[in-house]
């Protein structure tokens, strides 16, 4: 673990304390917690009748399938944490025939643990870095109805408190969230968000949905072309197979895709800089992100800002 990323924000150049983090390189974690995704539970609402019907009479192949494609991440969320994350790809849903209120985690199946203790341990990590801001992006939400909305709602406010940034805040810098003591920006993908200041709306995810990391470089490279969103957004360099290939290759699995592809992707994303420029970046999301140097090449693009302001500087005087 790379002990420069743990509290790098709190560790950037003073210059950029002001620098808004829309602005800023943060890296991110898709589909955060399927490190833990629990091989015996159902499957999400969403997959298709044929591949429900599929999976009940032919368990033996389809289950080491889900677990090899639709693991993304290998470390928990504290190691994420600590090697630098800050940007958090959360689906969240409740389990179908579950008569209690608890909330997973979701990708094709479900989590062994709950959404809440999950949080709980974001917290407690938070507390031991007060100069660490994160982004939650909470999402999909199968299974859950308005009731259950408004008590996790309740339940995430109560954890967070005073740390949660509202919707309102204009000054998203490090220097203002640091002397308003917060430090979570919750974003909830439901209409619901809309009664609550403490939720921001969703955070925008450029997914290229291709296998080979040229063609996931294609396709954000022209959303770069088309002009960054105003505020945060996601670029994603996760690869995703289709089950076609999926059942072609059976020795294969999203690891071995990834780490691949990986200098194809780290040779474009050292290319990239975040700011306010057409063609910046922002969030850089991706898989093992704790097996990968991800973080540190993403954090190290913050120092393209540092140089563009001494430029500036320079040209003034």
């Amino acid at each position: 673990m790379d002990a420069s990323c743990r509290d790098w924000m709190s560790a950037l150049p003073e210059e950029l304390w002001d620098v808004p983090l829309t602005h800023l390189a943060i890296p991110g974690s898709h589909d955060a917690m399927s490190y833990c995704l629990d091989i015996n539970s159902p499957l999400v609402r969403a997959e298709s009748d044929f591949f429900r019907l599929l999976d009940g009479v032919f368990s033996c192949f389809t289950r080491p399938a889900i677990f090899r494609w639709a693991t993304t991440q290998d470390k928990t969320i504290e190691e994420q944490l600590s090697m630098g994350i800050r940007y958090f790809d959360l689906r969240v849903a409740h389990k179908p025939n579950d008569s209690s209120s608890d909330l997973y985690f979701t990708h094709v199946i479900y989590t062994h643990v709950t959404v809440l203790e999950t949080l709980e341990s974001v917290a407690a990590w938070l507390e031991a870095h007060p100069k660490e801001i994160v982004i939650l992006a909470c999402s999909h939400f199968e299974g859950m109805d308005d009731k259950c909305h408004e008590s996790f709602i309740w339940s995430l406010k109560k954890l967070f408190g005073s740390k949660l940034c509202p919707q309102k805040e204009s000054a998203l810098t490090l220097r203002s969230l640091w002397a308003s003591g917060y430090q979570v920006i919750l974003s909830y993908e439901c209409q619901l968000a809309v009664r609550h200041q403490e939720l921001w709306p969703p955070v925008p995810y450029w997914w290229a949905n291709q296998r080979r990391a040229h063609g996931v470089m294609t396709y954000l490279d022209w959303h770069k072309d088309l002009g960054r969103p105003e505020g945060f957004f996601v670029s994603g360099l996760n690869l995703t197979a289709d089950r076609y290939y999926i059942t072609k290759n059976q020795k294969e699995s999203l690891r071995t895709l990834t780490y691949s592809n990986w200098e194809y992707v780290r040779t474009w994303l050292e290319e990239q800089s975040p700011g306010s420029d057409a063609g910046s970046l922002n969030i850089i999301a991706g898989d093992f992100v704790g097996s990968l140097p991800l973080c540190s090449a993403v954090i190290a693009l913050n120092q393209k800002l540092c140089r563009k302001n001494s430029r500036r500087m320079k040209k003034h005087y």
